[in-house]
C-alpha cells in the first residue's frame, strides 16, 4: 500500500496514475475518498493504516509528523526511477525553469520532454520519450536518495528556502546531493566553486556564462539574451553541444521568455512596467536590478522572505536611483532597511496601494519594477496572480 503525503500537483498525478493509495493531508478532517479509489485521511489516521511506501509532496515540511513517522520514504524521482530514461536535471536557485525551457525547445526534435518542478509530474510523463527535462526543486533533492540524471545542470546557488531546509548549508547540500550518486560517463555543468566535489560524473565547471561559452566555443556575441537569461540560454546550448555536437544560434535566439519573469509592457502614455513576479529571492531581485542600474527605478518589494537575510539585496540598492515600495509581510522589516541606508521608501503592505503611489510617480524616465525578493503566499495564492493583478493595475 503506498501512502501519499500532501495533496498536491505531484501526488494527485501518482494517486490518478495508480489508484487505490492512501493520502494524507492537513487539510483532511475527516475520512473520505476520490474517484480514483484513493483514500483521503487526515494525517492523525496515518499510524492506524499500513503502507510499504510514503511519498511526500516535494514541498512537505520535513519537520511534519508524517515525515518523522514514515518508514520507507521515497521521493518522486526515487518512485519512478526504473521508468525514468535519458534524463537531464536542472537545478540551482535562479533560471531553473528558463533553463529547462530552452533546453525542451533546443532537443525537441530529438524526442525530448520536460517535467518534474516545471509543468508535467513524473506521472505524466511518456517514458518512451528518448530524454526527460526535469526542473529539479531542492525539495525534490532533499527526499531523493536513489535516483542520478545522466547529465546534471546546476546553477548558481544562492540563499533561499531558508526556513525550509534549515540552513544555507543545508539547502546547498541539497542541490549539490546528485553529484554523490551519479555514475561513471554521466555529466554534471556545476559553478567553479564546486570544481573539487567528490563525484564519478565528469565536470564541467564555469565562473560565468561568458566563461562557459568560451569553454565550449560558442560564441556569445551570436545570442540574443541580456542578464539574466543570457546564462540560461547558454547553459541550455552547452547541453546541446555536450550531447550533439551542435551549436543553433538561430533555434535558441528563436527561444520566447516565460511570462511573470522580467516581463517587459508599456502602457498607453509610453511608461515602462517590468513584471517580474518570479523575483521570488534577493538574488532574483538583484539580477532585476543589475539589468535597470542606470535607470531611475521604482520597485514593489516585499513578501514572505523565507528568512532569509535582505542585507546583500540592500547592499545593491544602496548607489542606485531606486525608491522603494513595501508590501506583504516584512513591510516593516523592508522600511527599516531602507531607512538605514536613506533611501525613499513608502510602508504600502498591499499591492493596490503601492500601485496607486507608483501611478502618480511614474513618467516616462523612470522604470516601474515588480521583483519582490520574496514569495506570494502571504497575500496570494501563487506568484503568478501577484503578476496578473500588477499588470491590470498598471494598465488601468
Amino acid at each position: 500500500m503506498i501512502a501519499l503525503f500532501g495533496h498536491g500537483k505531484t501526488t494527485k498525478a501518482i494517486a490518478k496514475k495508480l489508484g487505490g493509495c492512501l493520502i494524507f493531508d492537513d487539510k483532511f478532517k475527516e475520512e473520505s475518498s476520490d474517484e480514483f479509489g484513493n483514500r483521503l485521511l487526515p494525517p492523525k489516521k496515518f499510524s492506524t493504516c499500513r503502507s510499504t511506501i510514503q511519498i511526500p509532496s516535494p514541498g512537505f515540511p520535513p519537520n511534519h509528523k508524517l515525515i518523522t513517522q514514515a518508514n520507507n520514504l521515497v521521493s518522486e524521482y526515487d518512485f519512478f526511477e526504473k521508468n525514468i530514461p535519458f534524463s537531464i536535471w536542472i537545478s540551482g536557485t535562479n533560471g531553473k525553469t528558463t533553463t529547462t525551457q530552452m533546453i525542451e525547445h533546443l532537443l525537441k526534435d530529438r524526442g525530448a520532454i520536460s517535467g518534474g518542478n516545471i509543468g508535467e509530474p513524473l506521472a505524466n510523463l511518456d517514458s518512451k520519450k528518448a530524454i526527460w527535462i526535469l526542473e529539479s526543486s531542492s525539495f525534490t533533492l532533499h527526499y531523493t536518495k536513489n535516483a542520478t540524471p545522466d547529465m546534471y545542470l546546476l546553477l548558481p546557488i544562492k540563499h533561499d528556502h531558508l526556513s525550509w531546509h534549515g540552513s544555507f548549508k543545508e539547502y546547498e547540500e541539497a542541490k549539490l546531493s546528485p553529484l554523490k550518486r551519479m555514475k561513471e560517463g554521466t555529466i554534471a555543468v556545476v559553478p567553479k566553486k564546486y570544481e573539487n566535489y567528490l563525484t564519478k560524473a565528469k565536470l564541467i565547471t564555469y565562473k560565468d556564462e561568458n566563461d562557459l561559452a568560451k569553454t565550449l566555443h560558442i560564441d556569445i556575441k551570436k545570442v540574443d539574451f541580456k542578464t539574466p537569461f543570457l546564462q540560461d540560454a547558454i547553459l541550455a546550448m552547452c547541453t546541446d553541444k555536450i550531447l550533439f555536437d551542435t551549436i543553433d544560434y538561430k533555434k535558441i535566439n528563436s527561444f520566447k521568455t516565460d511570462i511573470h519573469k522580467l516581463e517587459e509592457f508599456k502602457d498607453s502614455k509610453g511608461r515602462v512596467w517590468v513584471n517580474d513576479t518570479k523575483g521570488t529571492n534577493v538574488d532574483a531581485t538583484i539580477e532585476a536590478l543589475k539589468r535597470y542600474k542606470d535607470e531611475n527605478i521604482l520597485i514593489i518589494l516585499g513578501g514572505d522572505d523565507k528568512g532569509v537575510s535582505l542585507d546583500p539585496l540592500f547592499e545593491v540598492i544602496k548607489p542606485l536611483r531606486v525608491k522603494i515600495f513595501a508590501i506583504g509581510s516584512n513591510t516593516d522589516k523592508l522600511v527599516d532597511l531602507a531607512n538605514k541606508i536613506d533611501k525613499k521608501v513608502e510602508a504600502c503592505y498591499e499591492l493596490v496601494k503601492a500601485m496607486e503611489l507608483i501611478q502618480k510617480e511614474h513618467t516616462t524616465r523612470t522604470i516601474a519594477l515588480l521583483s519582490p525578493a520574496a514569495a506570494s503566499l502571504d497575500q496570494f495564492s501563487s506568484y503568478a496572480v501577484r503578476g496578473e493583478l500588477f499588470k491590470e493595475l498598471a494598465l488601468l
